[in-house]
């Protein structure tokens, strides 16, 4: 029988480590290095430090950022985790010169830097410009829906949280009745659950107190939660989910995130504007000519709106976001949108129109008189009206007027109104030009959201309040960045 050497992973072994050998070049772990150590401004977060001449020496921003950027390329994202992997792995090991902090210091240190995040995240992006990685003239945006670290058992309006809180005052109630009739709980056990509830209660009861109600967009009220009141109820592809959205816009050429932000709410089209200036003013950082201005930026049916339409055109940007039904318009696809069929009745232009009069003749050779100016759907034109008893016995009636008409009647447009910006939006998306540019929007950005969401495995958020929650999304685009650099 064969012999082979033991190949056991169980067994440990004391061996000397050279930190410095362990972080290989065109790794994730070398351009993470790479780039805090040299293209990442820190000396912001060095002013918080005040112990120069007091005070126990402290793990400095960059071992931090580099630990946590690493951590998240992993796919490890909470404290405790990334403490243990400081203290067994030897990759953290090495990119942290043998850096061990605790989980405390870990999530302080990435709770507190929203203000600095954003400048992580343009170091990252210019060095991505440095290195050719970024095209410039495509960008697409869509969001990616996670959970956050809040309830959903603790949503609701104003009114449903009190009918919530009365509902735990009656289960109370009858818990003690119970437990005075038939002390079937020992008193310890009883004392727990009824300072569970009484917990419960007081936690609504000061949110009530402390918050005023939310409103949407439409002025009415919406579910706020006690937990994280920031994060929204988002439809998302498995459900109703409680949590934040993280939008981002991804440039065509590799993919790389060009800009970044977590929203708690559904509805991405209101934040269009505000992700428009802030790709703008990152890719002039990133020293991309002129920014977002004539460069093309797709978008899709969630952010189709005259608002929207309007402030690409007004920015010269080539935009192409398509409404709900422009598939239903699509040549292509006549029989998976089939059109609806017109019933087959004389148009317009089998009409004649006699100058002299001012008037039309119908195919039946009857007069069709003029009755004065009109205004159809912003349309200004003259309306041309036929007699009741001509059109009552006329044997073309049939192929001439509409179900429940009792005489046929049209307007001609002089003067048509002005083109509304979506709808020279969706002249646009109709074109061919249009549908292949449009094409190309899931193949740009999907890909950004497969490779934080499955491959760095961000589940869901697990920090609160929209600031923390943006830290930790900016945090993973940066990572997503820094990949693009190694190809991974």
């Amino acid at each position: 029988m064969a012999k082979f050497k033991d190949n056991s992973n169980e067994q440990g072994m004391f061996i000397s480590v050279s930190f410095e050998e362990q972080i290989i070049p065109g790794t994730i772990e070398h351009a993470i290095y790479d780039i805090v150590e040299n293209h990442i401004d820190t000396s912001k977060l060095e002013e918080r430090y005040n112990n120069d001449e007091t005070g126990q020496k402290a793990y400095s921003p960059k071992t931090l950022i580099k630990i946590i950027l690493l951590s998240y390329s992993k796919g490890l994202f909470t404290s405790r985790r990334i403490e243990h992997a400081c203290k067994t792995n030897i990759q953290f090991m090495a990119i942290s010169g043998n850096g061990m902090p605790d989980h405390s210091t870990i999530a302080a240190f990435v709770s507190s830097i929203d203000e600095e995040v954003m400048d992580i995240f343009s170091s990252i992006l210019l060095r991505c410009g440095e290195l050719d990685l970024i095209g410039g003239e495509t960008f697409a945006i869509d969001g990616c829906k996670l959970s956050s670290n809040a309830s959903k058992e603790y949503s609701g309006t104003f009114k449903e949280l009190e009918k919530k809180k009365e509902k735990l005052k009656k289960v109370l109630q009858d818990m003690t009745k119970r437990h005075k009739e038939n002390d079937t709980l020992s008193d310890d056990d009883f004392k727990k659950r009824k300072k569970k509830y009484k917990d419960k209660i007081a936690k609504i009861n000061t949110f009530l107190e402390e918050n005023e109600p939310k409103m949407g967009t439409r002025g009415k009220e919406i579910k706020s939660n006690i937990t994280d009141n920031e994060s929204g109820k988002i439809k998302s592809g498995s459900g109703f989910i409680q949590g934040y959205n993280g939008l981002a816009v991804a440039d065509d050429k590799t993919q790389v995130i060009v800009s970044a932000e977590a929203f708690g709410t559904g509805q991405e089209g209101p934040q269009l504007e505000t992700m428009i200036e802030q790709t703008d003013k990152n890719l002039k950082q990133a020293g991309i000519e002129n920014g977002l201005k004539e460069k093309k930026f797709l978008a899709d049916t969630n952010y189709f709106s005259e608002e929207n339409c309007k402030v690409l055109e007004e920015k010269e940007i080539d935009g192409y976001i398509p409404d709900q039904h422009f598939r239903n318009r699509d040549p292509r696809f006549p029989d998976k949108y089939p059109r609806r069929k017109k019933k087959n009745l004389y148009s317009k232009e089998d009409f004649n129109y006699n100058e002299k009069d001012n008037s039309f003749t119908c195919p039946a050779g009857k007069t069709l008189q003029y009755e004065g100016t009109v205004t159809n759907h912003g349309n200004k034109g003259r309306r041309y009206l036929a007699k009741h008893e001509d059109c009552e016995k006329c044997h073309l009636k049939s192929k001439c007027l509409q179900k429940n008409s009792s005489r046929r009647s049209f307007s001609i447009t002089d003067v048509p109104k002005p083109k509304t910006y979506s709808k020279k939006m969706k002249e646009k998306i109709d074109t061919p030009n249009g549908r292949h540019m449009y094409s190309k929007r899931m193949g740009i950005v999907e890909p950004v959201f497969a490779n934080i969401t499955v491959h760095k495995r961000l589940a869901e958020f697990t920090l609160r309040g929209k600031a923390k929650v943006n830290i930790q999304w900016l945090l993973y685009c940066c990572v997503h960045n820094i990949g693009k650099m190694v190809g991974v």
